[in-house]
């Protein structure tokens, strides 16, 4: 059973990968007392070429162990496992959980030629939850939803600026230029990553935007609700499991948080209490911080 969450338990945060470290950063900067405990199902990253049923299970699998694990709140720092799966994870947890959706609504009030192009996974770019957000919010704005794969595997890889990152880009971002698209929305968060070379290849002038302050922001806001905001003596600690490979994870994971990350793995018994789901159980943790 989770032990019943105070303010001294820790956030939780959920990925498919790394590119939840993105929302990491923007949580330490609004909540820089606070622990977190982050899970990356690397073996199964990309999710934006994933069934959503099988987005669904691992995300709700994954989810569940942060809670068992005593985590106070819930961010479900993936577009893609978001859109599949937030309005379950809302039903079946007893902890609040912040999703993670493109920033399509500030998009549009920064846009001058009325053109903005949202960068995300496939699943995400083809999701029903994004297409409610561009109805919701874009109207008279010309909105594009567009996948790229591969550029969220280039980050895992901790590929974030090299030729094949490049490649991916090329042929997309100048284009949008070229049509008129002033506004990018980063709708992936991995994307963070590799903005500088989205960065060169729009230009200056065009408009960057990313979900991570405001997630971090709705975080404040819901722990202070809740009566869970960490005080005066918490030490903040992060906690990193991966279900893929410990030793190439954590380097890459220390170069993006820029402090030495030691990630521990998943392996492969019954997490109690749940059902096996591919053979991912936790076996440790290392705390650093």
């Amino acid at each position: 059973m989770p032990v019943s969450p105070d303010p001294f338990s820790p956030i939780g945060v959920f990925d498919s990968g790394l590119g939840g470290l993105s929302v990491v950063r923007q949580l330490r900067t609004e909540l820089p007392r606070e622990s977190i405990l982050y899970i990356a199902d690397s073996r199964y990253c990309p999710y934006g070429v994933r069934d959503e049923a099988e987005i669904r299970e691992r995300t709700c699998l994954l989810v569940s162990r942060l809670v068992q694990l005593g985590a106070k709140l819930i961010v479900v720092a993936c577009n893609t496992a978001s859109a599949a799966s937030i309005e379950m994870l809302r039903e079946s947890m007893e902890v609040p959980i912040v999703a993670m959706e493109p920033a399509v609504k500030p998009a549009m009030t920064l846009t001058v030629t009325g053109k903005v192009a949202i960068l995300a996974t496939p699943r995400t770019a083809a999701s029903a939850r994004l297409r409610r957000l561009i109805d919701r919010y874009g109207g008279g704005i010309d909105v594009r939803a567009i996948g790229i794969p591969g550029l969220a595997d280039c980050v895992e890889t901790g590929d974030m600026a090299g030729p094949e990152v490049e490649r991916l880009l090329e042929p997309i971002v100048p284009q949008l230029i070229a049509d008129g698209v002033d506004v990018l929305v980063l709708g992936c968060t991995h994307y963070p990553f590799v903005e500088a070379v989205i960065r060169k290849l729009a230009g200056p002038a065009i408009r960057i935007v990313d979900s991570g302050n405001a997630v971090a922001r709705r975080t404040r806001e819901l722990l202070i609700k809740e009566e869970l905001l960490a005080g005066i003596g918490a030490r903040p600690t992060f906690t990193m499991w991966t279900t893929g490979s410990p030793a190439a994870v954590g380097p890459i994971a220390t170069g993006m948080l820029g402090e030495t990350v030691v990630a521990q793995g998943l392996g492969s018994v019954a997490i109690t209490g749940l059902p096996v789901v591919h053979g991912i159980v936790e076996e440790g943790s290392q705390v650093v911080g």
